[in-house]
């Protein structure tokens, strides 16, 4: 098969993904061989690519955001069949037995592995994934329409749960790509209000034509107070204005894997009041499930742009320079 690998992590554009041969992997007994039909491209990938998180598995190969159909089980699986169509997701492994996965929490478990990190990921023909972290995609929505939903919109609705939002709340979104503009849309058929802040003009358009209240540069303030406020932009600059647009006793939620340094912060107009901040790891598979069946319910739709999966590292390189508004999916054209 033809993928994707991280030979040399550094820029995107100096050619470090490279378009390898690679055979098909075997599934383990637990897992499952997946034929890729489509694949999201997030932000965490590019932080993969380009070294911004440390190597894990020399020569990953990236994707997490994967849909496509069983092509084959381990001796072990039971419950899938050859043909279903599953999706595989960001969150890989946890070991189920520390006190983090007893409780609940498995998304902060000491031993969690990730797809696309510490094994190959969807930007590729194949791909296994453990049958226990598969997930059973909902009927009547096209492959490249589900992609994004398996981490950016799961991340997003695991965000918009730690940032508290009160209902009929006021609700900042620092930053508008592939995860805000879904967040945005559960926020919306829940009843808040919502204030989209980021530097691209295109984007503060699809935000307004989604039905956000505002939409201004992020070096704004936002109209009102927000009641709370996610930040998806890498930008540590950003956490000082988000707070400062709280009112009091307001949460600001940072959904990003990597975040630029924050600058130092200023008690009295930036934490005073009981604002709290609060960092976002991964998801569980719970997260994984409400947010599937939020997003039938509610109809959130990915706005997606298309790319062929010979051409990720194009993908990746619109994705840096902004070039795109919602969500790139990568489309299997070679199998």
């Amino acid at each position: 098969m033809r993928a994707w690998s991280v030979a040399a992590p550094g820029p995107v554009e100096e050619g470090g993904l490279r378009f390898v041969a690679r055979p098909v992997p075997e599934p383990g007994d637990d897992e499952l061989l997946v034929h890729v039909r489509a694949c999201g491209v997030c932000r965490t990938d590019l932080h993969v690519a380009e070294g911004d998180l440390p190597v894990h598995r020399p020569g990953v190969t990236p994707g997490h955001e994967v849909v496509g159909v069983v092509a084959g089980l381990g001796a072990a699986v039971r419950g899938f069949a050859v043909g279903e169509r599953v999706g595989a997701a960001w969150l890989r492994r946890t070991d189920g037995t520390c006190a983090y996965c007893v409780r609940g929490s498995e998304n902060l478990c000491p031993a969690s592995r990730y797809t696309g990190w510490d094994a190959d990921g969807g930007y590729a023909e194949y791909t296994v994934v453990p049958a226990a972290f598969a997930y059973r995609l909902p009927g009547g929505v096209d492959d490249v329409s589900l992609a994004p939903l398996l981490c950016a919109g799961i991340i997003g609705h695991r965000a918009l749960r730690r940032a508290s939002l009160p209902p009929g709340g006021r609700l900042g979104l620092y930053g508008f790509g592939g995860s805000a503009h879904l967040c945005a849309q559960v926020a919306l058929a829940e009843g808040a209000t919502v204030h989209v802040l980021t530097r691209g003009a295109s984007a503060r358009k699809l935000a307004l034509e989604l039905g956000a209240a505002s939409a201004r540069d992020s070096s704004e303030m936002p109209p009102e107070p927000l009641d709370s406020a996610i930040l998806f932009a890498p930008v540590g600059d950003l956490v000082p204005l988000a707070l400062r647009a709280l009112d009091r006793g307001g949460v600001l939620a940072i959904a990003g894997i990597h975040l630029s340094d924050v600058p130092a912060l200023h008690y009295e107009s930036e934490l005073f009041y009981e604002k709290e901040v609060r960092s976002v790891t991964s998801n569980t598979r719970e997260d994984g499930r409400e947010f599937l069946a939020l997003a039938a319910r509610h109809r959130v739709r990915a706005t997606t742009h298309t790319y062929p999966l010979s051409e990720a590292d194009r993908a990746l390189r619109d994705l840096k320079a902004g070039r795109f508004d919602g969500a790139a999916v990568l489309v299997n054209d070679l199998s």
